[in-house]
Parts: structure tokens; C-alpha cells; sequence
């Protein structure tokens, strides 16, 4: 089989973290929203979180001063919606408004639940070590919720370059993991 050289550039293409998400904060009883892609679990009870938010993002400075936030996972069906929410800045546009997004209160945060996700993690950064070289956040999730009408919604996953790819059937194979 014959291999050829794959562009540095295209390497982020091929490792896809997991569903886009989106991450809504507030500073000062002002909300924001942002969508990301790059994340991580890293352990699992109690559930943490890493992530990846640049510090040219408008969300970076909030998360670095409240570091508390809420990782809402949207489903296919407001993908337009999303991705529209990852091409504006929250510091020149209210996206709530424009994008038409129900805030939720969350029970421990500040920053609000979005109605149209069906899953809201409330989350506390518990380390910023990463966050000036890397803009790498690690989040504990204090709080999960689910919408009970909406349980395995099919996600969409970022592949670069405006392309994105929906969750499509699960299959089950013998496992070990819970």
C-alpha cells in the first residue's frame, strides 16, 4: 500500500476530539456562548474535562476570571445554528439575541444553560496551568443535565475546514470499559 505525505497542517483533520459543543460563560450578568470542538475527557467520576478555547477567543478572558462555565451539547439539528454562533464574537454581538438561544438559570454557575442543547454540563476550571502556553483549561462537571425527551441525540463533529460529520448508527462490541 502505497502512502503519501499528509500536510502538518491537516494532522488536527484526523483527530477529531468528539462532538461540537457549545460553551456559554458571564462576566458581570453579561452571558456569551462560543463553539468549540477540541476537548477531552480525562477522568470520569468525578467527569474532567479538558479543553481548548484560544486566547484570541472572546471567551478566553471570561473563563480565565469567573472560570466557571457550562458545555452545552447541541444536536444535529441546530447545526447552522452552531456553526453561525463559531463565525461571530460575543464582544461585538449579543449571539443570544441575534441567534435566537434560550438561556436556562444553572444550579451552581453563573453562566446559563442553553433550552435548545440536550445535554448542559456545569462546570468549574480546576486548573489553569495550560491556559497561557497552551489555552488547554481542565473543567470538573458539577452538574449534568439531560433533556429526557432528547436522550442519544445524533451530534455533529468538526473535520476542519467547514466540513463536519453527523453521528450516524451505534454499534455495540464486547467490552471490558463500563
Amino acid at each position: 500500500m502505497t502512502k503519501i505525505s499528509l500536510p502538518l497542517s491537516r494532522v488536527y483533520q484526523m483527530l477529531e476530539p468528539g462532538p461540537v459543543v457549545m460553551v456559554t460563560t458571564a462576566l458581570k450578568g453579561k452571558p456569551n456562548v462560543m463553539t468549540m470542538s477540541w476537548h477531552m475527557m480525562i477522568d470520569f467520576e468525578p467527569p474532567i474535562l479538558g479543553c481548548v478555547i484560544s486566547n484570541r477567543n472572546y471567551t478566553f478572558n471570561i473563563l480565565k476570571t469567573t472560570k466557571e462555565c457550562v458545555i452545552n451539547i447541541p444536536s444535529v439539528e441546530i447545526a447552522p445554528k452552531v456553526v453561525a454562533v463559531g463565525n461571530s464574537s460575543g464582544s461585538r454581538v449579543d449571539k443570544f439575541k441575534k441567534f435566537q438561544l434560550i438561556q436556562e438559570p444553572a444550579s451552581v454557575v453563573s453562566a446559563p444553560l442553553l433550552s435548545e442543547c440536550f445535554v448542559n454540563l456545569e462546570c468549574k476550571v480546576i486548573d489553569m496551568k495550560m491556559a497561557t502556553k497552551y489555552n488547554i483549561f481542565i473543567l470538573e462537571v458539577i452538574k449534568a443535565w439531560i433533556t429526557p425527551s432528547k436522550k442519544r441525540q445524533r451530534m455533529i463533529h468538526h473535520c476542519g475546514q467547514g466540513t463536519f460529520v453527523v453521528d450516524g448508527k451505534l454499534i455495540k462490541l464486547p467490552s471490558k470499559m463500563k
